[in-house]
């Protein structure tokens, strides 16, 4: 094995640790793997169903490229029932977007839904009244609690400075300016965090954050989110003062590593129902328990109950689709309803996709190592369309 190919199995397996001791092994249980047991046969009958035949369906996808693998496995899996589907590429939308086109009609699915923090965007109102959670429904069990988020800050800071919440450093003078000499606005007396671009939620989410925790200090950065990671990786490796938005599963947490060169910073104060920045449907980013068990030496913040305050619940990655088309489509409903993904394989193809392989290409071999499991969500959609 080369050096290169040595680092990136590491980088990977820095990954996967981190994933099971915050999210636990569940996910990956119920999840495709080619180790399960094999499915029931298919018969020669059941292959050739192609429910989908003569319908075309149009695919989205998330403007994140951490849902780009996910987008390809729902796309090739409809087109093995028959169905004539479009690229995903071609509808690249944020959250809002992409809830009101499928309320539209104008999109039928999509595999990246965030749940809780999507809720907001299905109670938005329709120009006839209705609501968009009228016309789309979030469904199935793609990645539960598999979308764990937070905040990293440079080891060295926090270490030198104490800090180990956002409460700490937002109380530290000292910390504050030395944070401040090196950020995004420097000599404002501000801590400037790297968050989220305008339309992906977490922006909103965040800001409401700020606000609820009484934060005197600490403002949101928004901007292209892989130009300000890039920045954030080369601030953080020369050991400059760094607060940075990220989840899992990406490649991202392969790059900035809890643990290693970042710490997850804590929250003493956790988002719940109350809307405090008086956002429209802000009350549903309700982020409690906000707390996950990650250990010490990657989250030295504790709770009452000893485990990581990190201020985010793990969301669940779902999927969405209008429902006119699950109505007049079953086959395709149940297999919505039926995929579910393993965190750790999506973590291995994001850390694969960052290094510049085709999320095509990855969705495809995916597939082909879980052809057991895939064959038997395909025979229960044909049986059901």
């Amino acid at each position: 094995m080369n050096k290169k190919s040595l680092t990136r199995v590491l980088a990977v397996a820095a990954a996967a640790l981190l994933i099971l001791a915050a999210c636990g092994s569940d996910d990956d249980s119920s999840s495709g793997s080619s180790s399960e047991a094999a499915a029931p046969a298919t018969t020669e009958a059941a292959m050739s169903m192609t429910p989908g035949e003569g319908v075309s369906v149009t695919s989205g996808r998330a403007n994140w490229s951490t849902g780009y693998v996910q987008a390809e496995i729902y796309t090739a899996l409809l087109r093995e029932l028959g169905f004539t589907v479009s690229e995903s590429a071609d509808m690249e939308l944020g959250p809002q977007q992409a809830f009101m086109a499928m309320a539209a009609g104008d999109m039928d699915f999509w595999a990246n839904s965030w749940m809780p923090g999507h809720q907001s965007w299905l109670n938005g109102e329709m120009t006839d009244g209705s609501l968009v959670g009228d016309h789309v429904t979030v469904v199935g069990e793609e990645m539960m609690a598999g979308g764990l988020q937070g905040f990293l800050v440079t080891k060295g800071f926090a270490e030198e400075y104490e800090v180990w919440t956002l409460e700490d450093l937002d109380n530290n003078a000292d910390a504050i300016a030395a944070y401040d000499a090196t950020d995004a606005n420097p000599g404002n007396g501000m801590v400037d965090i790297m968050g989220c671009p305008e339309d992906w939620t977490c922006d909103n989410i965040i800001n409401s954050m700020l606000v609820g925790g009484g934060y005197k200090h600490l403002v949101q950065v928004k901007a292209g989110y892989d130009a300000m990671w890039a920045q954030a990786v080369d601030m953080v490796n020369e050991g400059i003062p760094v607060v940075a938005y990220t989840w899992t599963p990406s490649a991202y947490i392969t790059q900035i590593r809890p643990g290693d060169n970042a710490y997850w910073i804590g929250m003493e104060y956790i988002l719940d129902d109350s809307n405090p920045d008086g956002q429209d449907n802000g009350e549903t980013w309700d982020q409690r328990p906000g707390t996950a068990a990650i250990g010490e030496d990657m989250c030295p913040a504790r709770s009452a109950d000893g485990l990581c305050p990190i201020g985010w619940a793990a969301a669940d990655i779902k999927a969405a689709a209008n429902n006119d088309f699950m109505d007049a489509n079953p086959a395709a409903k149940q297999l919505l309803t039926d995929i579910k993904l393993s965190v750790m394989d999506v973590s291995v193809a994001n850390v694969a996709q960052a290094a510049g392989s085709d999320p095509k290409d990855l969705a495809a071999d995916w597939i082909a190592g879980n052809r057991a499991t895939v064959d038997g969500w395909l025979d229960a959609a044909r049986a059901a369309g």
